[in-house]
């Protein structure tokens, strides 16, 4: 063999080496169901605050501990612990993305993502009114 040709295989050895572990690390959006069920492992999990349960949030006592109640889109809840400082607006939050893990009876999460709510919402909704009120009054 030429020196050409061992260069080459050489690079795709190691090309196929590195695609091969950037596949380990990627991670899924997944309900709480399918979190339990994947307990240990680190998943995205999409869901938002449920307001109806309380937020335990001290930062005089403890500023790197919160928990509260997430819901994802099935319907399903489960308490998140999260050791960070609170983000600020959670509670205006449409959506969160959670990544961690599930630890027995909780999630415990490393990181929050937030889906803040649209500065445009009203504005669409009024200019649909004012469309809707337009056509009526042709």
């Amino acid at each position: 063999m030429k020196k050409m040709h061992i260069v080459i295989l050489v690079l795709i050895a190691i090309s196929i080496t590195v695609l091969i572990s950037y596949t380990g690390d990627l991670t899924t959006y997944e309900t709480v169901a399918s979190a339990k069920k994947k307990e240990g492992k680190f998943v995205n999990l999409i869901a938002k605050l449920d307001k109806s349960q309380p937020m335990d949030y001290d930062p005089v006592k403890n500023p790197n501990y919160l928990s509260f109640t997430a819901i994802d889109t099935l319907g399903n809840a489960v308490k998140v612990v999260y050791h960070n400082t609170k983000p600020t607006d959670m509670e205006k939050s449409e959506r969160l993305v959670l990544k961690g893990r599930m630890d027995g009876d909780h999630f415990e999460c490393k990181d929050i993502l937030m889906k803040c709510p649209s500065k445009y919402k009203d504005d669409m909704q009024a200019a649909s009114k004012e469309l809707e009120q337009a056509s009526t009054t042709k």
